[in-house]
């Protein structure tokens, strides 16, 4: 019997042999007394693919996302941000919580921020409002299946944040991807950020990982708000080396994913009631003519694992653990099963 074909995530990959002789090999020090140096070739590396003077490594990606943030916010201000925006319905209210900061939720028809809507949520200074001190961006864009935002349209963003004097960050989990469908290096999407998180554990298959890029005066800020959040680690060398292989033997590999991701979508728009999105990247959102969560227990028992991602909508997302025949095998069951 074959083995389920898991596209519920790009985080369910493995590391490879490869990545797992690095992590075995990885000079390592302790890295909350003295330092890691591993570690620090791993933020110096990200720093510099990123267009950031420094970075920060962290055992987890929100983790990341809600250190930018409180970097960027003050408490009692506002956030702009866009209504299906990562950090506001799968990082457990961190915003408010830790930063102590309130969202400000913009809607869009499809993922993407424009100009004219950050322009239109912003108010006359009143003594009656709170201020709005950053802006958030999401990059790919996971709950819009994966779109990406596009060079000329970011530096349209950053321009508007910049008129209105508001800092940004960046949640760029899968920046890697946005980069790759739009032809550019990471640093060409993140000009202008005061913060930006970019994921390793995603795109790039490592086990564990994110990378939180800023300013070199912010680092001893970025440490400190990592130590309260518990994100201190010792020999994080070890996890840091995946990373550091990940970044010379997985990048360059990641426009597959997104042509994988095509060829799913193409097996599917056959079917007159299953319609995919058309993907930007590497995920595929589905609509169903029936319940999302039977239909992907049903997917799970002919050997396909797909995550539900609203009443009639499934998600499936491409990575370095599935081939092309693969995929086109989890297509082929899909129409099969659900039709």
């Amino acid at each position: 019997m074959n083995a389920p074909i898991d596209l519920r995530s790009d985080t369910v990959t493995k590391p490879s042999p490869g990545m797992r002789r690095a992590m075995a090999e990885a000079e390592v020090g302790d890295d909350v007394l003295d330092g890691d140096p591993t570690t620090r070739k791993l933020e110096q590396r990200v720093a510099e693919l990123l267009g950031t003077e420094d970075a920060l490594f962290f055992p987890s990606g929100s983790q990341a996302n809600q250190t930018g943030i409180w970097l960027v916010t003050e408490p009692g201000t506002e956030l702009l941000i866009e209504a299906n925006a990562h950090l506001i319905h799968y990082e457990m209210a961190g915003v408010s919580a830790l930063s102590g900061a309130q969202i400000r939720p913009i809607a869009t028809p499809d993922g993407l921020l424009t100009p004219e809507l950050v322009r239109g949520a912003l108010r006359p200074a009143s003594p009656h409002v709170p201020r709005v001190t950053a802006l958030a961006l999401e990059n790919t864009h996971n709950l819009a299946g994966g779109r990406v935002l596009r060079a000329e349209m970011f530096d349209d963003l950053i321009r508007a944040a910049r008129e209105a004097r508001l800092a940004v960050h960046l949640d760029g989990a899968r920046l890697w991807n946005a980069a790759a469908a739009a032809g550019v290096q990471p640093a060409r999407l993140t000009r202008g950020v005061d913060t930006v998180m970019v994921s390793i554990s995603k795109g790039l298959g490592c086990p564990v990982g994110s990378c939180l890029g800023f300013r070199k005066d912010q680092r001893a800020r970025a440490w400190e708000i990592r130590k309260r959040l518990g994100g201190g680690m010792r020999q994080s060398g070890i996890l840091a080396a995946a990373g550091l292989y990940a970044l010379d033997h997985n990048l360059d590999r990641i426009a597959e994913d997104h042509a994988n991701a095509r060829r799913f979508s193409e097996i599917l728009s056959v079917s007159p009631d299953i319609r995919p999105i058309p993907p930007d990247s590497n995920i595929v959102m589905v609509d169903l003519p029936i319940d999302a969560q039977p239909a992907s227990a049903r997917l799970a028992q002919a050997g396909v694992l797909m995550s539900a991602y609203g009443p009639k909508r499934i998600r499936a997302v491409m990575h370095l653990d599935v081939s092309r025949a693969d995929v086109e095998r989890a297509a082929r069951i899909l129409l099969d099963t659900l039709r």
